[in-house]
């Protein structure tokens, strides 16, 4: 599954957002970028197989020359969060679909520091 892509992009003139995959119609990641953006697209998040974790959406099992619509909702695409196995990751999500774009990026938990003096008043 080398060639297995997931782009998540913007129309900014119709007002639209996506998340699209494609599974063997190109060998890099930035031939399928490039074809997005030369029909207008923003791209918002891209990544091959390694690198998203799919969240509730099922990948594509058989290869072919076709580019698959996961996702479609008006407007940007939401910024969320999911968790996987105990951690925290930052996710999209578009319409209900939601998936991680980048496993290495985790929601770090904020230290808060409490000052014990005032904590009888």
């Amino acid at each position: 599954m080398n060639d297995y892509y997931r782009i998540t992009g913007y129309c900014e003139k119709e007002d639209f957002c996506f998340i699209m995959d494609c599974y063997g119609k190109f060998e890099k990641l930035w031939q399928f970028s490039s074809f997005l953006l030369q029909k207008g697209f923003t791209i918002c998040e891209a990544g091959n197989e390694s690198k998203f974790f799919d969240g509730n959406m099922e990948r594509v099992e058989e290869k072919s020359d076709k580019i698959y619509l996961r996702a479609g909702a008006r407007g940007l695409p939401e910024q969320a969060t999911q968790t996987i196995a105990g951690v925290t990751y930052r996710a999209i999500k578009v319409d209900d679909r939601i998936y991680v774009p980048d496993r290495t990026k985790t929601m770090q938990r904020k230290r808060v520091w409490v000052d014990t003096r005032f904590r009888n008043l």
